[in-house]
């Protein structure tokens, strides 16, 4: 398998007055086309910023970082977002959804950004709303949906433009066991039809349905 996403002795440091943070130091990543990576490691050990970096929402401080084999260290901001539309989808434990549009103009959203004409988003939006089981809430509203209703909403927007690589950031966090446990088997089949899976997780259990562990502590990847 091809690599897809590199890191090449990344640091990033923040900067709160006159004290340096060193969210993340020295890391170094290769993550396969096809690969379910499961980033963890105890609160503050710099799991979300090794997220951001991963997924280009954030540049390293020093280091480089490649994503289909571009330095996206030395992109700007307009490529970085064309990437990320293109490359990259995003789940998030708190969902993101905009509660003033519809499951439907949710799943949709993404698909403007790349051009994407109106009739062709809405035939996407309405399949792939079916394929993660619903098809009878497309015109609901976040509000009008269970947390589990919600984070499958927010998976098909994730795969509204045929990404490569799903991030996922604490994708249960929010939800109970059984609904998580189902939000895990998409990701699961998502993964088998070719998807990179890119998880950020505190829990243990999860991680190990991944195929590969990154523990972070303290900033660095330990194994």
């Amino acid at each position: 398998m091809s690599t897809i996403i590199e890191l090449k002795d990344v640091n990033k440091t923040y900067r709160m007055g006159d004290a340096k943070i060193n969210a993340v130091c020295n890391a170094s990543l290769e993550i396969k086309k096809g690969d379910f990576v499961a980033i963890t490691g105890p609160s503050g050990s710099g799991k979300s910023t090794m997220m951001n970096l991963v997924g280009a929402l954030d540049l390293a401080s020093k280091g480089d970082i490649f994503l289909d084999s571009k330095n996206i260290e030395h992109l700007p901001e307009s490529d970085l977002a064309t990437i990320r539309g293109k490359k990259i989808g995003f789940v998030f434990q708190n969902f993101n959804l905009i509660p003033t549009l519809t499951a439907l103009e949710n799943v949709a959203l993404p698909m403007i950004f790349q051009n994407v004409p109106a009739d062709a988003r809405k035939e996407r939006a309405e399949k792939l709303l079916k394929d993660v089981g619903l098809g009878h809430r497309l015109e609901h509203l976040p509000g009008e949906l269970s947390g589990g209703e919600r984070q499958r909403v927010a998976i098909a927007r994730a795969l509204a433009n045929d990404p490569e690589v799903i991030l996922a950031d604490e994708p249960t966090g929010n939800l109970d066991s059984k609904t998580g446990k189902e939000v895990m088997e998409m990701l699961l089949n998502l993964n088998k039809q070719g998807k990179t899976i890119i998880m950020v997780t505190h829990d243990l259990n999860l991680a190990k349905m991944a195929r590969k562990i990154v523990k972070l502590k303290d900033g660095e990847i330990e194994r």
